[in-house]
């Protein structure tokens, strides 16, 4: 495990261990990440699912989920408790105790009441499913932290560093918020310095933009002066800067040119993205071209940890989402 910051989490869940429950407890890589988490004794994991069914697949695959709890939604002993809470905390929508049996059988929605009714500190979901289908029954039954009023998402970008040691930088908001305003950036800037630290980054915070310090002209870039403007204001004791290109933003050279007497420009490594396709595809090349291992989308203004997987994910990276998010607990 290369990230910064692993060391620390890992010695944080041993001093206080932690549950985390995994939807999809039949899949392979659940299963190769649960058996090594239980191989740890500092995260147990909790497997939604079929018993036989997840018996099988972990024998068909190889690997030993010995000990695991394994909690099955068509055969759970306490789920006409959950249902009643489901309905009480769902009823201006309507929710019925009818309804709520069927919802609460998907393994997103029962995994969150979980979470909810206290049975486990943390989820993890989303490697055979969708980042909304992880997000919406997180919204519904966890909601946000007092304070915030929206969620947004991090990914922790890690690659080793020519001086030795690992380059980390944090990038927001990637995946949940498809055109923040500049309040809403301002909050996602607030939120992304608080898990860059976690990971025992010093937030640097970039806004960037297709503009430098007014280079361009634009809905967007206005966008970004505003909410710069607005997070130096509100996070005076933090390094934030904006807008800015990415070269002014991380290339000292660039920056002594473009943005002159910056203490961010040419040395950030906290970006806030102006919208949702930016930020996708900014992390995405990082990740693919730049040799970064992203870890995320780490959901952020929650009450509680709840951490998506993207489909596209290994054992590892099932491994190390499950670390963060129970460190985040």
């Amino acid at each position: 495990m290369s990230v910064y910051g692993f060391g620390q989490m890992i010695e944080k869940l041993k001093a206080s261990p932690k549950t985390i429950v995994l939807t999809e407890g039949s899949d392979p890589r659940i299963l190769e990440a649960a058996s090594r988490l239980l191989a740890s004794n500092f995260l147990e994991p909790i497997l939604l699912g079929n018993p036989e069914e997840i018996a099988k697949a972990s024998e068909k695959a190889g690997f030993n989920i010995h000990g695991a709890q394994i909690i099955d939604p068509e055969n759970y002993e306490d789920f006409d408790e959950m249902v009643a809470q489901f309905v009480e905390l769902r009823k201006n929508k309507g929710m019925t105790p009818e309804k709520a049996r069927g919802i609460l059988k998907s393994a997103n929605y029962f995994g969150t009441m979980l979470v909810k009714m206290g049975k486990a500190d943390c989820l993890l979901g989303g490697a055979t499913y969708s980042t909304a289908d992880t997000v919406r029954p997180a919204l519904q039954i966890i909601k946000t932290k007092p304070g915030s009023s929206i969620v947004s998402s991090c990914f922790i970008l890690v690659r080793p560093a020519v001086s030795g040691g690992n380059e980390v930088i944090a990038m927001s908001d990637c995946a949940i918020n498809i055109d923040p305003s500049e309040d809403d950036l301002v909050e996602i800037c607030g939120q992304t310095i608080e898990c860059a630290k976690v990971f025992g980054i010093d937030p640097k915070v970039a806004f960037l933009s297709y503009s430098t310090k007014g280079s361009g002209k634009g809905d967007s870039v206005t966008k970004m002066q505003n909410a710069t403007k607005k997070a130096k204001e509100k996070f005076p004791n933090e390094q934030i800067d904006g807008e800015l290109q990415f070269d002014a933003a991380v290339a000292p050279r660039v920056a002594k040119q473009k943005a002159p007497g910056s203490e961010v420009a040419g040395h950030a490594n906290t970006f806030i993205f102006p919208d949702i396709n930016a930020g996708n595809i900014g992390y995405k090349i990082a990740q693919r071209l730049g040799n970064f291992e992203a870890y995320g989308p780490i959901l952020l203004g929650l009450n509680a940890p709840i951490n998506d997987l993207s489909r596209g994910c290994n054992a590892l990276e099932v491994y190390s989402m499950a670390i963060i998010t129970a460190a985040l607990a």
